[in-house]
């Protein structure tokens, strides 16, 4: 069979073809393929472009805060301390004499005044004693009347020269021996006599007596330590507390102007008021383990409110500032030792540096603001300076006024 050597070159030609065919597909496909790619991306920056422009372009959501409005009035300075009550005068009452307790006429407890009945021991040796030395006394005092006599007459007939001059001159100092035995005999009868008042005690001072420490029947000792009662003043009643040294110069100040200065009695816990008194004094010397100096305050008690040796807390008002800057404390913002507020402008928070003072009872009294601004009191944890705000009706409030009773130094 003959073979046509031309059909070689035609086959190959068509491989080639073929191949070259497929190698266009595939470049082809690839070109689709990136063009998607490049399409999404598109759309892909187009949508990030179009919601990062909405949100430029969209404010930022309004803040709702309550607001507080500066006033102006008054607010005191004050001092706080601790003190403990202590009676003006407290009694304890023991035994002067030796002897049997016969009765014991307090109640515990009891109201009295002073002068009352409060124990009685028994008094009869020493009435037996005071006798006697009324018995002295009666007879040299008839001795020295005689003897007074006996110089009328010596003195007469030395006068007419009917006796020696020695004789007289004895008369005379035997009287004066006399009125001598008188004197020690009165002083013996004033001696008994105590002796026998100190056996009916009655009360130096007008109080309280507490419970009872001794019975009829018990036998007393003069020289012993036994106390038979206590008795505490309790109407008037002072408060002594301490003030720190570094806080002495005001109040001295103040004490110089012959100012009556105001100290209020607070329980344990410095909440309730207990009674309300005046500085009597202050002590004469620093304590220097403590850095501080006492101070007495009276108080009066008729309602029993204050207890003898009751913890209490003590407020000094020292100072009143007059027609100052208040607001709300609540509203009084820290940044490390800078404070400042938000005033309220338009509808727009505008952070200002403040300086605080005193506070009274949640207000506060501050310089860099002025009465009437108005000043953010609550969504501190989103405010910011220039941000918008939304205050809702019927939220603002003003601040309280202070209360001259109760506000404490910086």
């Amino acid at each position: 069979m003959t073979v046509d050597t031309n059909e070689q070159p035609h086959i190959e030609r068509g491989h080639q073809l073929t191949a070259h065919g497929s190698d266009s597909h595939r470049h082809n496909v690839v070109w689709i393929i990136i063009g998607i790619v490049l399409l999404v991306l598109a759309v892909v920056l187009v949508w990030r472009h179009f919601n990062a422009a909405k949100k430029v372009a969209s404010p930022p959501p309004k803040i709702t805060v309550t607001t507080a409005t500066a006033t102006k009035g008054d607010i005191g300075v004050y001092l706080d301390a601790i003190g403990t009550v202590t009676p003006v005068y407290t009694a304890s009452i023991s035994s002067q004499v030796n002897g049997l307790v016969v009765a014991v006429h307090y109640k515990e407890g009891q109201l009295v005044s002073k002068g009352d009945p409060l124990v009685d021991i028994d008094s009869r040796p020493y009435q037996a004693m005071l006798l006697q030395a009324q018995g002295a006394l009666e007879r040299d005092q008839n001795l020295l009347a005689q003897a007074q006599m006996d110089l009328e007459r010596y003195r007469t007939a030395w006068a007419r020269n009917a006796i020696a001059r020695q004789i007289l001159d004895d008369q005379e100092k035997l009287v004066l021996q006399d009125e001598g035995a008188v004197k020690n005999d009165q002083g013996t009868v004033q001696f008994d006599q105590i002796q026998v008042d100190y056996c009916h005690i009655t009360a130096p001072i007008a109080g309280r007596v507490g419970l009872r420490l001794v019975d009829p029947g018990n036998v007393v000792q003069s020289s012993g330590t036994a106390t038979l009662a206590v008795i505490t003043q309790l109407d008037p009643i002072t408060v002594i507390f301490t003030i720190p040294e570094d806080s002495l110069g005001p109040v001295e100040a103040r004490l110089r102007q012959k100012a009556k200065l105001t100290v209020d009695a607070f329980d344990r816990t410095a909440q309730t008021e207990i009674a309300s008194g005046k500085l009597l004094t202050l002590d004469n010397q620093i304590d220097t383990t403590t850095g501080t100096v006492k101070g007495r305050s009276l108080f009066d008690n008729k309602n029993d409110t204050l207890f003898p040796n009751q913890f209490v807390n003590t407020r000094v008002l020292v100072n009143t500032l007059q027609g100052v800057t208040l607001i709300p404390a609540s509203a009084i913002q820290q940044n490390g030792q800078a404070s400042f507020v938000y005033v309220i402008q338009n509808n727009i928070a505008h952070m200002r540096s403040i300086k605080p003072g005193v506070t009274d009872g949640g207000i506060t009294q501050v310089d860099g603001i002025n009465p009437g601004d108005v000043v953010a009191n609550s969504g501190f944890d989103k405010l910011q300076d220039n941000v918008a705000v939304v205050i809702p009706s019927k939220v603002s409030t003003q601040p309280a006024p202070a209360n001259t009773s109760g506000s404490s130094a910086p």
